[in-house]
């Protein structure tokens, strides 16, 4: 598909209802409103094309730029395009779901997460955030540096009640990642989310909630799945 093609797909996806219920999670015009069930079934036409994904990005159109985070290549995208796009991507639905899990599977994931991290703006330290959960996510704990994350996870308990909204929520769930996904942290995560207690964070008009982390570990081990990896960052 052009890029022509693929905005006037967008285009015929869209609809009012979508784009009310966006709004009220932070996007702004221009976009069109497109459910990510409609994204998947333009991403599975167009698979992976990162010289289509990038000009989708610099689009500005919200529908457009998670579509190219679906489509871009993480083994071609570029350290320099990974921050362009963290900066350009102004509200969560664009920085933790669609630059996140790229840049968590480009071979430059762990390095930009601690570095976004320590940076003032909230849509770039959440992301951070965001790509350290899906490193704990998809990597075998043999290949994770266990004494990081833990330092990681204490640094998280330690801020969660100093930030506001995105980065507390992202930091609640690199908590919720690493005790879920690294057997070995669970205990500690456990621990954590007792003494932080619930996380508030201004969800705005949506019915959005944070997750409590003990709450939601103890249902990870009741199903059985602390330890099992993720397969995949993108949605």
């Amino acid at each position: 598909m052009t890029f022509d093609e693929v905005m006037a797909s967008l285009k015929s996806h869209g609809n009012e209802s979508t784009k009310n219920i966006l709004k009220k999670h932070g996007a702004r015009e221009p976009f069109f409103g497109v459910q990510v069930a409609d994204l998947k079934k333009i991403q599975k036409k167009i698979k992976v094309n990162h010289a289509l994904a990038m000009p989708l990005w610099a689009s500005g159109n919200s529908d457009a730029m998670y579509l190219a985070g679906m489509i871009a290549d993480p083994n071609a995208v570029t350290e320099l395009e990974l921050n362009k796009m963290a900066k350009e991507a102004y509200w969560y639905y664009l920085s933790e779901y669609a630059v996140a899990p790229l840049a968590a599977e480009s071979p430059f994931g762990l390095k930009l997460a601690l570095e976004w991290i320590e940076r003032a703006e909230e849509n770039i330290q959440a992301a951070g955030w965001v790509v350290l959960s899906h490193h704990v996510a998809l990597l075998p704990d043999e290949a994770i540096d266990l004494e990081l994350i833990q330092s990681l996870m204490e640094r998280a308990a330690r801020e969660v009640h100093l930030f506001q909204n995105r980065v507390a929520y992202t930091q609640n769930g690199f908590i919720i990642a690493a005790g879920t996904y690294c057997k070995s942290l669970f205990e500690s995560a456990m621990d954590m989310g007792k003494k932080i207690g619930k996380v508030k964070v201004d969800m705005g008009e949506t019915a959005c909630k944070v997750p409590f982390i003990p709450d939601y570990l103890q249902k990870i081990k009741a199903r059985g799945k602390v330890g099992v990896k993720s397969r995949k960052t993108k949605c």
